[in-house]
């Protein structure tokens, strides 16, 4: 697949067909990843990915502690204030999504569910995580992102979707010790990966993005 066709065409992937992906497309995928740039070429990431009885008992897992209200504990708190622009676009997909889908995230029932299809990995048959030493700096953050971008690229470009996700890192501590994870690592991002079911209404969904001339500035 052209390069600019992959990135243009990418899209979250919210069902899943059940069939596993091979390991050794898995691997070409994160081999194609690691290319990533990284500040004085770092490589600040670390994957891990589980399929299985093992993916099923780590949704039960998170599933019980959300049923049980027990308080969120992510590596990267979720933000509490977004400036004027950025909370108009938020306000806007979730708008968009509730009239395309009945999905209105400002619900807090509704967020519960959101939050319950995050833990359940969307019914994809694996599921990344991205973590790193948590003593790094931000700038190890930012290359764990880019690192993230290259992933879901190159599992599109073999066919296979993606949707990164927070909430699958709400129960941090949980997940780092069920994983085997030590705690002097950052659990950054959840990834669900597979084939995907694009007979499912939920993937005709698709978010758009502000025009050009909005987010480009120019100084001669």
């Amino acid at each position: 697949m052209e390069a600019i066709e992959c990135i243009r065409t990418r899209r979250s992937i919210r069902k899943f067909k059940p069939e596993p992906v091979p390991k050794n497309i898995l691997m070409e995928i994160l081999d194609t990843a690691k290319w990533s740039p990284s500040y004085k070429n770092s490589q600040p990431w670390e994957v891990l990915i589980i399929s299985g009885a093992k993916k099923e008992a780590l949704t039960r897992l998170l599933t019980d502690l959300l049923e049980k209200g027990v308080k969120p504990c992510p590596d990267i708190p979720e933000p509490v204030f977004w400036p004027r622009a950025e909370e108009s676009r938020i306000a806007h997909l979730y708008k968009r999504r509730a009239e395309a889908t009945g999905i209105n995230l400002s619900d807090p029932n509704v967020l519960k569910k959101a939050k319950a299809a995050n833990f359940s990995f969307y019914g994809a048959p694996h599921a990344i995580y991205l973590f790193q030493e948590a003593s790094l700096s931000q700038w190890s953050l930012f290359d764990l992102g880019l690192f993230a971008q290259s992933l879901m690229l190159s599992a599109h470009a073999h066919g296979i979707g993606t949707v990164p996700q927070a909430f699958a890192t709400d129960y941090a501590e949980h997940i780092k010790s069920y994983l085997d994870i030590p705690k002097t690592k950052r659990l950054v991002l959840g990834i669900s990966i597979g084939y995907p079911d694009m007979g499912s209404p939920v993937n005709s969904f698709r978010t758009d993005r502000v025009s050009t001339e909005d987010i480009a500035n120019w100084l001669e």
